[in-house]
């Protein structure tokens, strides 16, 4: 604490279980509060993730946007990447076998 003499763990000025909760949450400035929420977007393909990760990346710059959820939306963002290329694939295997099966039956 700048300007005290203690720091905030010894501080006598600070309840002890605002101390207590302080050390359970790894400390004060791990809080995050969200102001304003951000716009729902739909994420249906690649493109709408490069889009959101583009809109992430501006926002931090501009100092809108806390690191830590830019860090946790671009975490969702490689999951959602995996989830569309695999539902790609689904897609592309079920026209194979689909080709494949019409051409037994022919």
């Amino acid at each position: 604490m700048k300007e005290g003499q203690f720091c905030f763990l010894h501080n006598p000025d600070i309840p002890d279980e605002e101390k207590r909760l302080v050390q359970a949450r790894g400390g004060k400035g791990n809080v995050v509060k969200i102001e304003e929420g951000l716009p729902e977007i739909k994420i249906n393909t690649a493109d709408d993730v490069v889009s959101l990760l583009e809109d992430t990346a501006n926002r931090v710059r501009s100092g809108e946007l806390d690191i830590r959820i830019a860090n946790t939306l671009a975490y969702i963002a490689g999951h959602l990447l995996k989830a569309l290329e695999i539902a790609d694939i689904k897609k592309k295997v079920e026209s194979v076998e689909r080709i494949i099966l019409e051409r037994k039956t022919k």
